[in-house]
């Protein structure tokens, strides 16, 4: 140990990351210490580490924060996450962030301060390339002057924001590549709320508990798209064609539109959806490279419509993994046994039920005889607590049936996995 480098000994005590441990694992000697001090680029003070961060007063947190910080020189990731913790004076977090924003490279910030703390003034024009801002405001984007040159991923959750300075905000960070929007307030304009963002460089987009009458994407190099929890009017990505995995959960939207170039489309995720099938399937059809497609609690705008395994078969030849829920709606099973074709290339099938019956056994069977290079069956299912005569046979019967279909086919590996 005592011919240990001391830049090997500052990686270590940054694998860490947690201040506390930091601090004692660096009073093993003279040589710790100075590793500590010169060679730490990972530090963080987060409520969750340390209990007793909750019941020390907001000024005495204050001084054991600035007395860690102001001995470590060339600090490069810094995380101050204190949500349970009353509100810090500006003043101090002002002097961390002022401290270290030469060498900071990712800053992670959640902090009540009062004043607000301008964190765009502070750190823009440095080198920071991951920025995680929670429970802060946001007011006159000045991308100019508050510019980030290096910034690749930009989160922001429970933001306060104007739908104009978030689109400068990302117009401001010329190399971002990954954006989150976790329930951001935005202000209302002329009784709508509508968001419009533009980047050539970003590549995935996270959006949760978000609320807009209009959300425009224009994202010419975007990846992956992912949208939960979110009640929107109207949806609109415009790119060119470089999407490849696309994820709904929980989400109402009355308009939706992808963009009509969806050839590179390899995984489509949907659930806790309504979705107007024709519509979607016009959408995602010409996908004929899709690998991954999960279908679950979904529910069909018209009562009439059915999605046999006929049209996932002869539409997405490439699929690889398939996730369907059992889902029967006065008499008519959704994703039926209609038709011939074969899901030649899917080594991954995952079935789900969310109330089972004596027909979900013989679905399992059907879909397993359509997957002639299976490999994994993963079968999901709920269970109440209080469970009739007839719901305990159902599930005999069904442990039963999956018993003898697994002996059938040993070359599946199976799992099962209940709520």
């Amino acid at each position: 140990m005592e011919q240990l480098p001391v830049e090997v000994i500052g990686n270590i005590l940054s694998h860490l990351k947690a201040a506390r441990d930091v601090v004692i694992a660096s009073a093993t000697c003279k040589k710790w210490r100075f590793a500590c001090c010169k060679h730490l680029h990972t530090l963080s003070f987060s409520s969750n580490d340390w209990p007793v961060y909750r019941d020390l007063t907001t000024t005495r947190l204050e001084i054991l924060i600035t007395q860690t910080i102001l001995q470590i020189s060339g600090l490069q990731s810094l995380s101050i996450l204190m949500e349970d913790v009353d509100e810090f004076s500006a003043s101090a977090v002002i002097a961390w962030l002022m401290y270290t924003r030469e060498t900071l490279r990712e800053l992670f910030y959640n902090v009540k301060t009062m004043p607000n703390v301008n964190i765009l003034e502070i750190c823009g024009r440095h080198k920071l390339e991951i920025l995680d801002l929670s429970h802060n405001s946001i007011v006159g984007v000045e991308p100019n002057y508050q510019r980030f040159p290096c910034l690749k991923s930009l989160s922001l959750s429970y933001v306060t924001i104007s739908a104009l300075d978030l689109n400068l905000l990302v117009s401001a960070c010329p190399r971002i590549e990954a954006l989150e929007l976790v329930n951001p307030e935005i202000a209302m304009s002329d009784g709508q709320v509508t968001v419009e963002l533009s980047s050539s460089t970003l590549k995935s987009v996270y959006v949760e508990a978000i609320s807009l009458d209009k959300f425009v994407l224009e994202a010419d190099g975007i990846e992956c798209l992912y949208l939960k929890d979110c009640a929107l009017e109207d949806f609109e990505l415009i790119g060119k064609g470089t999407l490849k995995s696309f994820r709904i959960d929980d989400v109402s939207v009355i308009h939706l539109d992808i963009g009509e170039i969806v050839e590179n489309l390899e995984s489509v995720d949907i659930s806790n959806f309504t979705i107007i099938w024709p519509k979607f399937y016009q959408m995602i059809s010409r996908s004929s490279n899709l690998k991954r497609l999960r279908l679950w609690d979904v529910m069909f705008d018209d009562e009439d419509e059915v999605v046999d395994l006929e049209t996932i078969a002869t539409c997405f030849p490439q699929l690889s993994h398939l996730s369907l829920s059992y889902d029967v709606r006065d008499g008519v099973l959704h994703y039926g046994l209609l038709g011939s074709s074969d899901l030649e290339n899917v080594v991954v099938l995952e079935l789900g039920w969310s109330v089972i019956n004596d027909l979900f056994s013989q679905w399992v069977e059907g879909l397993l005889k359509r997957c002639p290079i299976l490999k994994k069956l993963v079968i999901h299912g709920i269970v109440s607590e209080a469970k009739t005569d007839e719901e305990c046979k159902m599930l005999a019967n069904f442990t039963t049936s999956m018993i003898e279909l697994m002996r059938r086919y040993t070359d599946v590996d199976p799992h099962f996995k209940f709520e």
